[in-house]
């Protein structure tokens, strides 16, 4: 019974520290995983695409120094150097390695030839690029969404099989934002933002290497200020990863804000608190804007560094391939520098400033995905305190008898609320559980179906410990019905149906008419499959409790749970709603927390409860006659109900006669 530490943990660990960005990238690789396929296509194509890029360069620079300014080889300090590099043209290399006599020889028609040609090869090259490259965002785009997909029902199952006591200690606003509004800012990467960066680093990888293997002096120096660029990533990511972090959780709690109010806006307006609701929400959204607006900060400014540091990048290329051209000198060793080496050099630095730019640009959609796949990991990994134990076994068809074996349960560890409970409840039998709010009432019923664990002790059913069989075959044996009724936003039909997946029209049909539902329902405007509005609005509190209850009729369950049903509702429609438990209670074990006499009197045993323990049990009629506790209970809240009671049938009995609740 400890979910409700482990949903406090998840909320502590989001806003103590870091985490391990390496790790985070690390588990979004483990969907990728999953999906190879379309990851590979995306990867081959973006190698070509790259290749695009890096050849062009080459042949601007071959442009320059074999048809614009052909330059011949020649001597320096004794020994020869090569003149200009024109491997796309043997027969112009041929005619450079000759001397300038054979350069001088070269015809302009051939120099203009060879040109075109580049100029050819250049256009096929981008036109290629160009269209591998919307095929590898396609490629990638349909991956992401997959693997979106995949985490999403993740998440989903998560959250159907987390423990109650996690949502008693986070907010539903803010679980749902992690399924909404995280997955969509990794939704933003997930595509043209993660194969710009993969893009990105290859291209600046490999023209690393192309700059060094053409003049490795002059790479160096026109690389120079890598370093630099490196140390203000790192450091403005950093600060801009942290401010994204905090935005994904105050947009987490304007999530939480806005659901509340919304699903409270009954008691807002009845209480007169629209005027606190929005200052609320004003400072939620404002911590939000502030949170959002200090990481934009750090993110806008990335990018004006680097592109500065990319300008002083390009200042080292023309100022040292000039003064190299210009004294027709190598450098430092290497071989001279030519004008098309300087031209694509420029064209170099140019192309890796791009990706650096365009990552700079998508940073802040890095770094929030980054922020938000935490929040989502820290989701996922959060323990599932209420699972099924190896081995367990279905549960058989259960009898009824149900055991409390020295049971102590609580919350918290060191705040108990049941303490060393014992009873025993025989199949068939009616158990009314009453006392003082904070008794521990509800935490009995929730031990049944094993919403949450004992600390100490057992419970029994026909003999079983309930932690050891599965969760599904036990639940699916065990009906409730709460004091506040939860309709989904489906036809009449459906949520009846509900009990039963696979109940048939006439079945579900049955089970209404047994609990005298059919009554109100066929007076719908489309009577079954009319669809009903959220939590079942537009029908009364009456009307909602007889589905529920006609929905736990058509589950047939072995053991029946009731918390409060009827103490939302008047007299009248408790007289229908008792009419109706009549038929589902024979024959199945049945608990009844109950606040009204009417319940507790029919009760086989009443359990009266104090401070998690039972201070009295017995029939309530015996209960008086002992005139101690819950004599005192009676006296205090139920005598005053035999009264009208006794009016309405002029017998001192329950009246037979029901109406309606419309």
């Amino acid at each position: 019974m400890m979910g409700l530490d482990g949903g406090r943990r998840l909320m502590e660990n989001e806003t103590s520290k870091a985490r391990n960005v390496g790790a985070t990238l690390g588990r979004f690789g483990t969907y990728f995983r999953r999906n190879p396929f379309g990851v590979i296509i995306a990867l081959v194509l973006v190698v070509i695409v790259t290749w695009t890029q890096v050849a062009a360069p080459d042949y601007i620079g071959q442009a320059v120094d074999c048809y614009l300014f052909p330059r011949a080889a020649q001597t320096f300090g004794g020994e020869e150097v090569a003149g200009s590099n024109c491997w796309y043209d043997a027969n112009m290399q041929t005619a450079i390695n000759g001397g300038a006599e054979s350069v001088s020889a070269v015809t302009p028609e051939t120099k203009l030839t060879g040109l075109a040609s580049i100029v050819g090869v250049l256009a096929i090259l981008f036109v290629a690029g160009s269209v591998l490259n919307g095929l590898a965002f396609y490629a990638m785009s349909r991956t992401g969404q997959t693997v979106l997909k995949t985490m999403r029902q993740e998440l989903f199952l998560k959250m159907q099989n987390l423990s109650l006591g996690f949502y008693s200690e986070n907010e539903v606003g803010n679980l749902m934002s992690r399924i909404t509004s995280d997955t969509d800012t990794i939704q933003q990467v997930f595509g043209f933002a993660l194969l710009s960066v993969i893009s990105g680093v290859l291209l600046m990888v490999w023209i690393v290497i192309k700059m060094l293997e053409s003049n490795w002096a002059y790479a160096l120096l026109s690389l120079s200020v890598i370093p630099v660029m490196f140390v203000a990533t790192v450091y403005f990511s950093n600060q801009a990863r942290k401010a994204f972090r905090k935005s994904r959780q105050e947009m987490g709690s304007v999530n939480a804000d806005l659901q509340e109010s919304i699903a409270g806006v009954r008691e807002v307006q009845a209480f007169n608190r629209e005027a606190e609701s929005i200052e609320e929400f004003r400072k939620s959204n404002a911590a939000n804007r502030d949170a959002n607006v200090r990481a934009a900060s750090f993110t806008s400014a990335l990018n004006p560094v680097l592109e500065a540091l990319g300008y002083v990048a390009i200042g080292i290329v023309v100022v040292v391939g000039g003064i190299s051209v210009l004294r027709n000198e190598p450098l430092l060793g290497t071989s001279i520098i030519t004008l098309g080496t300087v031209f694509a050099f420029l064209q170099y630095i140019q192309r890796f400033n791009q990706p650096i730019t365009q990552i700079a640009v998508l940073w802040a959609n890095i770094q929030s995905a980054i922020a938000g796949g935490e929040r989502i990991f820290g989701l996922l990994d959060t323990p599932i305190t209420i699972d099924d134990k190896p081995g367990a076994q279905p549960m058989p068809e259960i009898q009824g008898r149900v055991e409390f074996d020295n049971v102590c349960a609580g919350y918290k560890e060191d705040q108990p609320v049941l303490k060393n409970v014992n009873f025993t409840a025989e199949p068939g039998q009616m158990v009314a559980i009453v006392g003082p709010t904070g008794a521990g009432k509800t935490t009995i019923i929730n031990l049944i179906p094993r919403f949450y664990d004992v600390t100490e002790g057992a419970v029994r059913l026909d003999g079983k410990d309930v932690r050891d069989v599965t969760q599904q075959s036990l639940r699916e044996q065990i009906g409730i019905v709460l004091q506040d009724t939860f309709l989904f936003s489906d036809t009449v039909m459906n949520n009846i149906r509900y009990g039963n997946l696979n109940a048939t029209d006439d079945e579900v049909i049955a089970a209404a008419k047994m609990v005298a539902a059919d009554t109100f329902i066929e007076r719908l405007p489309e009577s079954y499959q009319t669809v009903l509005g959220e939590r079942g609005s537009g029908l009364s509190q009456g009307q909602r409790q007889l589905i529920a209850i006609a929905r736990v009729a058509l589950m047939n369950p072995r053991i029946l749970i009731l918390d409060e049903a009827t103490s939302s509702v008047d007299t009248r429609t408790e007289r229908l709603i008792q009419k109706a438990f009549e038929h589902i209670l024979k024959g199945r074990t049945s608990f009844v927390i109950a606040h009204r006499l009417s319940t507790i009197r029919n009760a086989d045993v009443v359990m009266m409860l104090k401070d998690g323990q039972i201070i009295e049990r017995g029939t309530h009629h015996a209960l008086l006659e002992q005139k101690g506790a819950y004599y005192d209970l009676y006296m205090s809240q139920f005598r005053r109900e035999e009264e009208p009671e006794a009016s309405a049938n002029g017998s001192g009995k329950v009246a037979e006669t029901v109406e309606d609740p419309t």
